[in-house]
């Protein structure tokens, strides 16, 4: 079964870090570009991060930039979201997503609709 597993989520006061992880198990998606989405309750699922297959090129959304932090292990077939000064407004559930309609292209994907492949999602809670 192919899928994509989110770990890492949890509570955590405001300022503080987590650190997210998105496993690949029944195929690799080494070769194409993935992201992280989350959605709080009552609004729709936005983008946070991007990263292409080679992690050449990189987005995030002006809501993290400076303070999460994407990156991936081919090797592992892994993703991460290193997420720090986190705010009481990133609490949501946070998703991976992987985008194997293009393989080995530098253009990251930012929107959901552009990506075919998701995890079930973990939640970050952020107390005041």
């Amino acid at each position: 079964q192919v899928q994509l597993v989110e770990s890492g989520g949890g509570l955590v006061q405001a300022g503080g870090s987590l650190r997210l992880s998105c496993a690949a198990s029944g195929r690799t998606f080494s070769g194409y570009c993935m992201g992280w989405f989350r959605q709080a309750p009552g609004k729709e699922r936005e983008f946070v991060a991007a990263i292409s297959w080679n992690a050449f090129s990189t987005a995030y959304a002006d809501s993290v930039k400076g303070r999460f932090t994407i990156s991936r292990d081919n090797a592992k077939d892994t993703m991460y979201l290193q997420m720090n000064s986190l705010k009481p407004e990133d609490t949501a559930v946070y998703y991976c997503a992987a985008d194997t309609a293009r393989q080995h292209t530098i253009v990251v994907r930012t929107t959901p609709k552009e990506y075919n492949y998701w995890g079930q999602g973990t939640q970050v809670t952020v107390s005041s």
